[in-house]
């Protein structure tokens, strides 16, 4: 299911520079376009999270739906407005998947190792954005922007095909109870004043950290960047793309094996080391460094599910929907502000707005550090 979802996700950023060109759009409608997509997941998130508590089935029948809808608009080639909605649902749709899936897995507690079935999650979301950005890179360069974008992101339908069955198998009311329950008892930690532990304001910062990095290099540095300052074409800049990905997926599973038996917290000091080398490399390199900080981010994506897995560990099971929404709004309006500050700076600024978001990187992985050694 995640694995279909996430394709067309992998099929814009290569594109965008083409869609510039093609549609006469500056740099803050770039940005605007590219920000679209986590300002829907933020305005979703919250809702959905209490939504999946409930209404499970429906949720994750309904992403796919969202989702096509929204391709075939982006994939229309139409005015700005309707290109910029068309990415809002895609957003809506993809929230619908992701909380959903995550609501499911999190409140599944057969088995343990938690952060493995995290990172499973992730590297089946990770692998379509993959197919995504290869798909686009293997289709004629002679085909439009548009066409190319809809072939890329047709195998989306086949999550269409399977909702009958995601209704059965997910029910669309989520009980808990008996020894379920008593396994998603917090662990005891000092609360803040607004009732929530000082740990999970702090995973709510580095996943926002995560967020801003990850969306402004993915969704518009690295395509604009590679294309107008390093000469690249589609292939190009899907290849550079593909290579975040792939780093992503090898390691994945292998740092969430680690993080288990490791402890999350100096887990998530590493890679959020390694986002800070990628945004430094992406923003302020040259070439071969350009090169290197996609493979940094996607050392430092890597972690992307641990900051919600150590807010699991600090949350009863019949607030995480709720919790999991409020964390996925920070996260999204990370990923809407990325691209939007990048498209109002200019391309040509954008290095250094980078450049400063791996220095908060830096300075978090120094503090997620010394909390884990002490």
């Amino acid at each position: 299911m995640v694995f279909a979802n996430t394709i067309c996700l992998g099929t814009f950023a290569p594109l965008l520079p083409e869609i510039a060109r093609a549609q006469g759009l500056a740099d803050w409608q770039l940005g605007v376009l590219g920000g679209a997509f986590g300002f829907a997941r933020m305005l979703a998130d919250v809702p959905t999270g209490m939504l999946a508590t409930r209404r499970l089935g429906t949720t994750l029948t309904a992403a796919p739906i969202l989702m096509v809808v929204g391709v075939l608009l982006l994939g229309s080639a139409g005015p700005f407005a309707v290109l910029v909605l068309g990415r809002v649902l895609i957003g809506f749709g993809h929230t619908l998947s992701m909380v959903g899936g995550l609501t499911a897995i999190l409140l599944d507690h057969r088995g343990g190792r938690g952060s493995v079935k995290l990172n499973a999650y992730e590297f089946a979301g990770m692998a379509g954005v993959l197919a995504g950005l290869t798909g686009v890179g293997l289709l004629p360069s002679t085909w439009g922007w548009s066409r190319a974008l809809l072939v890329a992101s047709s195998p989306v339908l086949i999550t269409v095909v399977l909702a009958p069955r995601l209704r059965r198998w997910f029910p669309d009311r989520l009980e808990l109870g008996g020894e379920a329950e008593r396994s998603a008892r917090p662990v005891r930690a000092p609360r803040t004043a607004r009732g929530m532990p000082g740990i999970v304001w702090l995973m709510f910062a580095v996943g926002i950290i995560m967020a801003l990095t990850w969306s402004a290099v993915s969704q518009f540095l690295i395509p604009l960047r590679g294309t107008r300052e390093f000469g690249l074409d589609r292939a190009g800049v899907s290849r550079l793309l593909a290579l975040c990905q792939i780093v992503d997926l090898l390691v994945l599973l292998p740092v969430g094996w680690l993080a288990d038996r490791l402890g999350r917290m100096l887990v998530l000091s590493l890679v959020a080391c390694a986002l800070a080398l990628g945004a430094w490399s992406a923003g302020l390199g040259s070439f071969p460094l350009f090169v290197a900080g996609c493979v940094f981010l996607g050392l430092g994506m890597a972690g992307w599910m641990f900051p919600l897995g150590v807010i699991r560990e600090h949350t009863e099971a019949r607030e995480f929907g709720w919790r999991t929404g409020l964390y996925r709004v920070g996260i999204d309006a990370a990923a809407f502000l990325g691209p939007l500050v990048c498209g109002l700076v200019g391309e040509a600024r954008t290095g250094a707005f980078v450049g400063a978001v791996g220095l908060v990187a830096f300075a978090a992985s120094i503090r997620l550090g010394w909390l884990a050694l002490r």
